[in-house]
């Protein structure tokens, strides 16, 4: 029996009805398949050893862990992606969509008023710091302007440590010793400081520091302990100087409209693994630093903290130059709104 021409239609026409359907739902599955495996990277200029470092791998393996891996989170230490300059800009573009960010380095670019947070002797802690931040009304308007303008968002607490002085060059028994001393300035807001102290300032970013030390480039630098352990700055550094200026605060931020195409539940999970890693970070640090600078005792270095004269010589030079020599750095309502919250 003959197949008539419409017989035929009728029947190409299913054919193509079933390949199109079957196609529909390879293509719903890929999806489907696509959006449980997600992978995400994270950028970080420090190094493995570093606690930041550290505490950003521990973030990133267990949000890749409890979501059974439909978000894995990728961690790149060691500035392979972006160095501590160019991170804030690469999270922004949407380059990575996480990255390690610290604060004093790359918010102030965005909001002047962030360099309060670097002010000496401002804040007593990070808590007061991250309190001002999120609580007061002039700290919130900060942090909501540059996480508005960077189209980012926090997701964890990081910090790098308190900040102290260190020096290859001779012991730093007060503060007339540091004229004519070769420091390495990673911000803005330490030239005033530098400058007070009569030191020759070099700017370098982190991955050059080690260089600059061991050719004699520079010989002084600002850093948070456990920083001269892990890039091994204790290789040259000999003599540190307390007291602590500044409590130096570190974040793992997301690009914005990354973090809102996540599902709810992972959204949820990222915070949720965040808030408890920072928590394990920020309790932890103080600890790290002193245990740092036992070991860099033990290697023949010597810390000195100020006391009596030397210390009243530090604290009158903070207050009657290096202030005053920050006053544009930073509005004066937001100074005053910072150090009413901090009393």
């Amino acid at each position: 029996m003959q197949i008539t021409i419409l017989e035929k239609a009728k029947k190409a026409r299913v054919g193509l009805s079933l390949a199109a359907t079957f196609s529909l739902v390879l293509s719903l599955f890929s999806s489907v398949a696509y959006a449980e495996n997600l992978v995400a990277r994270m950028s970080g200029h420090w190094s493995p050893k570093h606690q930041s470092a550290i505490h950003s791998q521990i973030f990133a393996d267990e949000v890749t862990k409890r979501s059974n891996g439909r978000l894995t989170i990728e961690f790149y230490p060691s500035k392979q992606l972006f160095g501590i300059r160019e991170v804030m800009g690469a999270i922004t573009s949407g380059a990575v969509e996480l990255g390690g960010v610290v604060g004093v380095v790359s918010f102030p670019p965005i909001n002047k008023n962030f360099n309060v947070a670097s002010y000496p002797g401002l804040f007593s802690s990070y808590e007061q710091q991250r309190s001002f931040f999120k609580d007061s009304e002039a700290g919130k308007a900060v942090w909501n302007d540059l996480t508005k303008k960077s189209n980012s968002k926090l997701i964890m607490y990081n910090p790098v440590g308190p900040v102290m002085t260190f020096s290859s060059e001779r012991e730093l028994t007060g503060i007339d010793v540091m004229k004519g001393l070769k420091a390495r300035a990673l911000l803005k807001s330490e030239r005033p400081m530098w400058d007070a102290l009569e030191a020759n300032t070099v700017s370098l970013p982190t991955g050059e520091v080690y260089t600059a030390l061991q050719t004699g480039m520079i010989d002084t630098i600002n850093s948070p302990p456990g920083s001269i352990e892990a890039y091994s700055w204790w290789e040259y550094l000999k003599y540190a100087q307390k007291p602590y200026q500044y409590f130096a605060d570190a974040y793992i931020m997301a690009n914005q409209d990354w973090f809102d195409s996540l599902p709810a539940d992972l959204q949820n999970l990222v915070m949720e693994v965040g808030a408890e890693v920072g928590a394990l970070a920020t309790n932890t640090i103080l600890d790290a630093g002193e245990s740092t600078l036992k070991k860099f005792a033990e290697r023949g270095g010597i810390v000195t903290e100020l006391s009596g004269a030397e210390k009243s010589k530090f604290d009158a030079m903070m207050t009657n130059k290096v202030m005053p020599a920050m006053a544009d750095m930073f509005d004066q309502e937001v100074l005053l709104a910072a150090e009413a919250f901090a009393k």
